[in-house]
């Protein structure tokens, strides 16, 4: 998997790509492919800490397949990076691209990891311009509240309990969006050719084994032979070869190479005619 890092920890089973920043990166994992869900774990981390308690900020967040997709699409056509230099122009502040996630309260107390404050666990992830180079890639989390339709809304204002902001340029957001469609891609060809052989391989092998079986109950028995009583196989007789016609003359120039320009000088196009095309 792509690494921008040259550390790799043990912990990172199922990496696609990873962008890296000052103090803190993102990478996209396919652990989730089969949820329909994209991935994206954000961290921020400080090297002057002991090992193992370096990380600052932690944040997970899942998009959904085609959600992602389309942003990629958006990113590979260059309409999103159109988008990114008219807000550039304009000096317009809003997410080129947003998305509402986390954990209601109900789920968390599944968890057994309800928060002290009761509230729902919000995770929110944005894409907006940047001033020193193409975009931010941005994960917060905090309180929140989930709605009548199960979306959890943010309620932590300017103030989340956990930041992380990766600045990207617009090829590395390329980089990092196409390379995890692709992989999708890959998975889910290889999820179909498993779910059709899982379904269709016993049939197709009992098919295939009944026609087997006819087969060889059809053939009649071949009768045993004494190598004496063995008679060698006549040979045919030649036919008379018809009289030799006089060839017409050896012709010249392009012809005498690759033919007349209807193959031969009989009219008829001859195998050897045919070998430079």
């Amino acid at each position: 998997m792509e690494n921008d890092s040259k550390t790799t920890s043990a912990d990172n089973w199922g990496q696609i790509i990873r962008k890296d920043a000052r103090g803190c990166f993102v990478e996209i994992k396919n652990d989730c492919f089969h949820l329909e869900k994209v991935h994206l774990q954000f961290v921020s981390y400080d090297t002057s800490l002991p090992k193992g308690s370096r990380y600052t900020s932690n944040i997970n967040i899942y998009i959904d397949v085609p959600e992602f997709l389309a942003l990629t699409q958006e990113a590979a056509s260059g309409t999103l990076h159109m988008r990114m230099q008219q807000y550039k122009q304009e000096k317009k502040q809003e997410p080129l691209y947003e998305h509402l996630g986390g954990t209601s309260a109900k789920q968390l107390a599944k968890y057994g990891k309800p928060r002290s404050d009761g509230k729902s666990l919000s995770r929110v992830v944005k894409l907006t311009i940047s001033s020193k180079s193409d975009y931010f890639l941005t994960a917060d989390s905090g309180p929140g509240e989930e709605n009548k339709t199960g979306l959890i809304v943010p309620k932590f204002g300017a103030n989340p309990e956990q930041h992380v902001s990766v600045i990207l340029s617009w090829r590395q957001l390329n980089e990092l969006l196409l390379t995890t469609a692709e992989h999708y891609r890959a998975w889910l060809s290889a999820k179909y050719t498993a779910e059709w052989g899982a379904i269709h391989g016993p049939r197709i092998n009992e098919r295939e084994k009944k026609s087997s079986g006819r087969s060889k109950a059809q053939a009649p028995p071949q009768p045993a032979q004494d190598s004496a009583s063995r008679k060698p196989p006549e040979q045919p007789v030649p036919p008379a070869q018809p009289p030799q016609s006089v060839q017409p003359a050896r012709q010249v120039g392009f012809a005498s190479v690759f033919g007349s320009i209807y193959g031969s000088g009989t009219g008829k196009s001859g195998a050897g005619d045919r070998r430079m095309f």
